[in-house]
């Protein structure tokens, strides 16, 4: 073998363990990517579950301005807003609020609300005990509904943040659910 074949063969073996490894990079990267956001307490990530409100402390000295925002899928034909931009809360207080969303086709549309908090380190001090982004949200064709969310903010949060935003992003999923539905029916 001449040293020319040699050389293209180590190059070839390089690049190919290149490639294995930057896929193997690729596909660890989301779990290594929330590992690190959730030790770090920076991805904004809500609970997906309720929690319980029991003799929570009101802090009464301190407020928090919490703002909604709230966008569709493009390509959605959905209105999606909540009732009021923002409120002022005190930490430990049970703090009702409501989203209004209508669907604006001709035909019946599930959606699933996705929820962020940023700062990213407030995430964790953002309780809600009862939300819409727990389940999914079936609209009937040109039906409008009110959308619940009761939350508290944790008194623990940190003296630093004075406004947390809460951002929802509401997708359809109307084709994953029939797609769903006829695996389990296969079943």
């Amino acid at each position: 073998m001449s040293p020319t074949q040699k050389s293209n063969r180590k190059l070839l073996t390089m690049l190919i363990l290149g490639s294995i490894g930057m896929f193997g990079f690729g596909f660890a990267l989301v779990p290594l990517y929330d590992v690190l956001c959730d030790t770090l307490g920076i991805n904004g990530k809500t609970q997906n579950s309720a929690s319980t409100y029991d003799s929570v402390v009101v802090d009464k000295k301190r407020t928090v301005t919490i703002e909604f925002v709230t966008q569709v899928q493009s390509g959605m034909p959905w209105e999606f807003s909540p009732k009021v931009n923002q409120i002022t809360v005190h930490p430990g207080e049970l703090t009702h609020a409501k989203f209004e969303v209508k669907n604006l086709s001709a035909k019946n549309i599930i959606g699933q609300a996705i929820p962020s908090v940023s700062p990213g380190q407030g995430a964790a001090y953002f309780n809600k005990t009862e939300c819409f982004c727990f389940n999914q949200q079936p609209l009937a064709a040109d039906a409008s509904a009110e959308l619940p969310l009761i939350f508290y903010v944790d008194a623990d949060l940190p003296a630093s943040i004075n406004t947390l935003t809460l951002s929802y992003t509401l997708y359809d999923i109307t084709d994953k659910q029939a797609v769903s539905a006829k695996q389990g029916a296969a079943r």
